[in-house]
């Protein structure tokens, strides 16, 4: 794809057609930094416009859009690329791809091109030069992931790595509290290392625990932190079913991305090596589960010999 960028020029706010602002998530530190470079040394890099009739679309820039308004200013300057609309916003995709938000900014342009210029898998998948699988698992993460909980993505409240990390999957497993819990981390405005421990305490958790995380996330902290100050630890058997817990989940994650395609056209070193993982955690859970019968059924065994025994005739 060739092109030759038209010259600089300068635009007044009114002019700009915003409609790809949904589709980026949002940073309020990195916003902040903007703001203070740019009302200290001006604006350094154009935005990025591709022309619409009579508005001009803004392909890139849309922190520095914010941030000139911020400032009260009503000009910004900007650089059209000479291409349809179309091909700028894969281009501009691809030359940005790598960031840790990537993939989910992926699935919502993938999903409004697909939409807006009617493009199938097959089609976008050509276009970015990938695999349909890839596509397919990208618009995976926008599908699975609750409108409501995108939302505190877009906005920053909530991390995109950690979206797409923990809540993503957590959406697979139960939608409903992954709802629930995502508009009580909207609030909070959690750390990723927080959305990890409270992923964790989900799936390790009993029912009354899961509960507790997705209506009071903030106590689960507070009580985790304290505990951590306090030096407790989880009893042996909260750590079996913790990792018990974990391990199914991500048994399940691993199958769906095979049958979603994972190792389409991937190179044989990797397809042999998925094939002796997989042989060795079907080792590993299978002495997993020998051991858990084992010591189940020991178990049980004895207590029903204790109740016997204490029910027995003297």
């Amino acid at each position: 794809m060739f092109f030759v960028p038209h010259p600089e020029m300068d635009l007044e706010l009114h002019q700009l057609d915003r409609r790809y602002e949904a589709l980026r998530t949002r940073s309020a530190r990195r916003e902040r930094r903007l703001l203070s470079s740019l009302a200290e040394v001006g604006q350094q890099t154009p935005i990025i416009v591709v022309r619409d009739e009579a508005k001009w679309v803004v392909v890139d820039g849309y922190k520095r859009v914010r941030a000139v308004h911020r400032l009260g200013h009503d000009v910004v300057h900007a650089a059209e690329w000479l291409l349809g609309e179309l091909d700028a916003l894969v281009l501009e995709r691809v030359m940005r791809g790598g960031a840790a938000d990537s993939a989910i900014e992926e699935g919502w342009l993938l999903r409004e091109l697909g939409q807006r210029f009617g493009l199938g898998l097959e089609e976008l998948a050509r276009r970015f030069d990938r695999s349909r699988s890839w596509v397919s698992r990208r618009l995976g993460l926008v599908t699975d992931l609750p409108a409501p909980v995108q939302e505190h993505v877009r906005s920053g409240a909530i991390g995109a790595h950690a979206a797409m990390k923990y809540l993503v999957p957590l959406a697979r497993a139960n939608g409903a509290d992954c709802e629930a819990l995502g508009g009580e981390l909207g609030r909070l405005r959690p750390t990723s290392r927080q959305v990890a421990e409270l992923y964790a305490a989900y799936m390790g958790g009993s029912a009354a625990v899961r509960e507790r995380v997705v209506q009071q996330p903030a106590l689960v902290l507070k009580a985790r932190a304290e505990l951590a100050r306090a030096g407790g630890e989880l009893s042996l058997a909260e750590q079996l079913l913790r990792d018990v817990r974990v391990v199914a989940s991500v048994a399940r994650r691993a199958h769906r991305h095979l049958t979603e395609g994972a190792l389409d056209g991937a190179p044989w070193p990797e397809r042999l090596r998925a094939g002796e993982y997989c042989h060795d955690a079907h080792f590993e859970t299978a002495r997993l589960v020998k051991r858990c019968d084992q010591e189940t059924k020991e178990r049980t065994d004895a207590g029903s010999n204790d109740a016997n025994d204490h029910h027995s005739p003297a």
